[in-house]
């Protein structure tokens, strides 16, 4: 006769079994759709992202790139900031525990949309694009530092993170329009002008990085800078900027007369933003480059990103979101 004592270690009851439950339940209370909780994500997502440029940007305008001299550790023997370290230490290590509340977002927002990887929303490939992104930059962040803040370097910190908001504003347009179809609405010449518009936006906010790499800011007393003519480089960053404004107000009439109300909402938003960053430009350089008004110039560098990357989707879509059907129907109507 028997005398073998169930040990609770069988497959359905052991600890694997009881995580596979754990896991079942957890993903039986993920969303199906992209709903209230996903959409809030996503925003959530867009805002951090920003955030954490403004905070990049305070670490180098105050001098405090070097405030934490090493990484992953602040100093050799410790992984936070010590008292000896002031507050430049404080502000450094501060943007560096930024980087967690990015994590944690970026894991809700995988789960949040692990279900919805196969509905054609394109939502999990992008939350995990962002996901991958954020230790990408801090990777760079570690080198930015071990390279004694190399400009070129810190300069691909910033470019990444306005790829990382592009993404974003993606993610935010997608959950917010789960189920619209992608199709061209606007005319051929249209797109095109739109196409360039993205073009130079790209191109100012990227000689705009050249530019920031040449002056003042470098994030602490001893950093390098890329050797280049600020003063000059001030001017050539103005160039695109200028043919940008051109470009939007071309585009935004445009929409116009194609009749895109979408289209025309998120260029005037463009334009609208595009019209501060000039401004907030030009007194910057006519006061002797301020920190606070750089550090604005350099998030809305990424609200500008946000703008465009809006513009870009509106192209695509629903007739009846652009309210179209209405519109561009008379004759079928009368035929009828």
């Amino acid at each position: 006769m028997s005398n073998s004592v169930d040990t609770g270690r069988s497959p359905s009851g052991g600890f694997l079994g009881q995580l596979a439950l754990v896991w079942r339940r957890i993903h039986d209370r993920l969303p199906i759709d992209a709903n209230r909780r996903v959409r809030a994500l996503a925003w959530t997502t867009l805002a951090v992202q920003t955030l954490i440029v403004g905070t990049g940007g305070a670490v180098r305008l105050t001098g405090s790139g070097l405030g934490c001299p090493t990484w992953p550790r602040c100093t050799a023997d410790s992984f936070v900031n010590t008292p000896e370290m002031g507050i430049h230490g404080v502000i450094e290590f501060g943007n560096r525990l930024l980087t967690f509340l990015l994590v944690i977002v970026a894991i809700l927002t995988f789960f949040a949309v692990l279900r919805l990887r196969n509905r054609g929303y394109g939502l999990f490939s992008l939350a995990l694009a962002i996901g991958l992104g954020i230790p990408a930059q801090a990777i760079i962040g570690g080198i930015s530092v071990r390279t004694q803040l190399n400009p070129y370097v810190v300069g691909l910190h910033f470019v990444v993170s306005v790829v990382l908001v592009a993404l974003s504003t993606v993610l935010v347009w997608r959950a917010c329009n789960p189920r619209e179809p992608r199709a061209n609405l606007a005319p051929r010449w249209v797109r095109g002008l739109t196409l360039t518009t993205a073009v130079f936006a790209s191109v100012t906010i990227l000689v705009g990085i050249v530019t920031t790499g040449s002056g003042p800011h470098a994030g602490d007393s001893g950093a390098a800078r890329n050797g280049l003519d600020s003063e000059f480089l001030q001017h050539v960053h103005s160039w695109p900027a200028y043919a940008l404004l051109v470009l939007t107000i071309a585009l935004y009439l445009s929409a116009r007369r194609e009749r895109l109300p979408r289209t025309v909402r998120y260029t005037g938003l463009l334009l609208v933003v595009l019209a501060l960053q000039i401004v907030v430009g030009l007194a910057q350089a006519r006061l002797g480059l301020p920190g606070i008004l750089v550090g604005t110039h350099m998030v809305l560098a990424c609200v500008l990103t946000s703008a465009m990357t809006a513009v870009l989707l509106s192209l695509r879509g629903s007739p009846a979101a652009e309210g179209l059907v209405v519109e561009r129907q008379p004759e079928a109507s009368i035929a009828d």
